[in-house]
């Protein structure tokens, strides 16, 4: 298999299953019935794995990368499922920090394009099954399965893992999921399954009460995570990592509960270890001190909140790169931005990417002393030529443009 051949194999699964509408061909497809036959056309990989699930809006994949990591720390050989990726296809399935074998990729999309005609999976349904498999045939001892979108209609939720957790549930995807956050976080207790755990870091009252109650009904046990005091940190700095640590420590002691051999000083070492564990990257990560570059993938309203009330802590002079995709609110991004900074608004490369030149309109209205760019490399040269001493850079807004500015730059 040569890199061009690899390189055509994951650009056929993006064109015949996108994973967003494009040409009116919608990815996400309400129901589980596809991901049944996928799986039973593969002979039910998911059911041969120990798996642990976990949802929420925001933190679900730095909460997966930090146990994964406390998992390592402790011995166990570990799967961890992710998405989206950021640099490579591969990034989105990895066991013990090492991503999935291109080869492996190679072979299966091979396999896939011999379906039968009567399954018509998307690009996600793809993706989750091709998970399985390699945790499968990796014979991991652990697979941390992290929901894509929802819960209770995610391909993911197949599953019947040892622990379920939701980190939060905040406001994203409404077109799909739902208007209000009691809507959202019916979708997302949909993960919780009959006699298994259920793990919540919601504070939202509402929210507790409708994950409670959807456990008393599948005599699920709950766990608040929001009540666990600690002082343990994490090497991701992001403030918000405070919470997901909280509910990183109620998996482990479910997991040690059934019996994994989980200690203190490997949650301590798997916590502070995870970008060298897991390979994780994009979550307010330092990419440069000099000049000090920051980029985060907070992308919906309670992420992007977090991201810039950090923001605030820093006294330095802000050049800020931020780029979107289509379905964002930008009218309700713009309040958040701190006026005395300089700001880049960069256009993602995928095809969701929204130009800033359609919402011009809004940035005109506000008092930012703002550029438009074509692409986010653009806007981030801009704003490193502008960067004095002592001042900072900071690029964010979308999964995608985090993306855009690693794959230009992490690799030089």
């Amino acid at each position: 298999m040569t890199s061009q051949e690899y390189q055509e194999a994951v650009d056929w699964l993006f064109i015949q299953a996108p994973n967003y509408q494009i040409d009116g061909q919608k990815a996400y497809k309400p129901g589980l019935d596809n991901i049944r036959k996928l799986c039973d056309f593969f002979g039910n990989p998911q059911d041969k794995i120990k798996t642990i699930h976990i949802g929420g809006t925001n933190g679900k994949g730095s909460t997966s990368n930090m146990l994964a990591s406390v998992l390592q720390e402790s011995g166990y050989k570990t799967g961890l499922y992710n998405s989206p990726h950021l640099i490579d296809f591969t990034e989105r399935i990895k066991v013990d920090r090492k991503n999935c074998a291109k080869e492996f990729v190679y072979d299966f999309i091979q396999k896939l394009k011999q379906l039968p005609s009567e399954i018509q999976p998307s690009f996600f349904e793809f993706t989750t099954i091709m998970a399985f498999e390699y945790f499968y045939q990796q014979k991991v001892d652990l697979a941390i399965i992290e929901v894509g979108l929802g819960g209770r209609l995610d391909s993911t939720n197949i599953i019947r893992p040892l622990v379920s957790a939701i980190t939060n549930v905040q406001l994203d995807h409404q077109n799909i999921l739902g208007d209000t956050i009691e809507e959202i976080a019916r979708e997302k207790a949909g993960i919780i399954k009959e006699n298994i755990k259920i793990i919540s870091g919601d504070e939202n009252p509402s929210v507790k009460e409708i994950i409670t109650n959807k456990a008393k009904k599948t005599c699920s046990a709950f766990v608040d995570a929001t009540k666990i005091e600690t002082t343990l940190e994490s090497d991701l700095k992001g403030n918000y990592q405070k919470k997901n640590i909280k509910v990183v420590l109620a998996l482990a002691n479910e997991l040690k509960d059934q019996g994994f051999e989980i200690n203190d000083e490997n949650l301590k070492s798997g916590l502070l270890n995870v970008h060298r564990n897991t390979n994780f990257i994009g979550r307010w990560y330092e990419f440069s001190k000099e000049p000090l570059t920051i980029c985060d993938t907070g992308h919906n309203q309670a992420g992007l909140e977090e991201v810039f009330n950090q923001l605030k802590g820093y006294s330095q002079h802000k050049h800020i790169v931020l780029g979107f995709v289509n379905d964002k609110k930008i009218d309700e991004v713009i309040p958040m931005l701190p006026s005395e900074a300089e700001f880049y608004f960069v256009k993602p490369s995928i095809t969701r990417g929204r130009h800033p030149e359609d919402y011009e309109y809004l940035l005109k209205k506000s008092e930012l002393n703002y550029k438009i760019f074509n692409s986010v490399q653009d806007g981030y040269l801009s704003a490193k030529q502008n960067c004095k001493d002592g001042e900072m850079i900071f690029i964010g807004g979308s999964n995608f443009v985090v993306g855009d500015f690693l794959e230009k730059n992490l690799l030089i």
